[in-house]
């Protein structure tokens, strides 16, 4: 799935740069959704990240680029890659500024974990 976001000013710390929570949070947020839509009716929680490094800075009015892929399947769980580039307006190119897998689980109404629900294949 490919999503897109523009930093906009409440984005940024004072030095006129992306905070890098705010991107770990877009980085949550469009990967679950792509894992509900990719397996609907099951209810899922963020167990992990595998690396945070920023790979490159990220100033206001930025459009990114998030590109989050499907890349392991277990019972439980499911693990998405995620690609977040900067692209650019004028030339319509991208440069990969972070990159990590995000793991979720699938839980029932208790919190238990349970086995996925019928989805979209690997």
């Amino acid at each position: 799935m490919e999503t897109y976001k523009l930093v906009l000013p409440e984005h940024l710390n004072h030095y006129g740069f992306l905070f890098g929570g705010n991107l770990l949070k877009w980085i949550d947020e469009v990967s679950y959704i792509t894992v509900s839509l990719d397996y609907p009716g099951c209810n899922f929680v963020t167990v992990g990240m595998d690396k945070v490094e920023f790979k490159k800075s990220i100033r206001g009015g930025t459009i990114l680029c998030f590109v989050t892929e499907k890349s392991k399947i277990g019972h439980t769980s499911i693990e998405y890659t995620v690609n977040v580039f900067k692209k650019s307006i004028d030339t319509g190119s991208r440069v990969l500024v972070f990159s990590t897998n995000i793991t979720f689980v699938c839980l029932n109404e208790k919190g238990v974990k349970k086995a996925l629900c019928a989805g979209s294949p690997l």
